[in-house]
């Protein structure tokens, strides 16, 4: 798989838009796009390093809902 192809969906696996994927991670629109299009090639790095903070932080969102959930039940 291309390194466009693998952004694009990692941009889709987080719901977001275009707009949204770049101002969460301060890449500029345009650089982005570019990327997506297949104008510039996006390092191999900044794609793991994105990957790897959406999964950290989906899992920190899940640990803290489990925390909350266990805080309700034992109330």
């Amino acid at each position: 798989m291309e390194a466009r192809e693998e952004l694009r969906k990692l941009r889709e696996s987080t719901g977001m838009n275009r707009k949204e994927f770049c101002e969460y991670f301060e890449i500029p629109y345009m650089t982005e796009t570019d990327w997506e299009l297949g104008n510039r090639r996006v390092p191999q790095y900044l794609l793991r390093l994105m990957a790897y903070k959406i999964q950290m932080e989906k899992l920190a969102d899940k640990r803290n809902k489990d925390d909350k959930e266990d805080n309700a039940a034992n109330k």
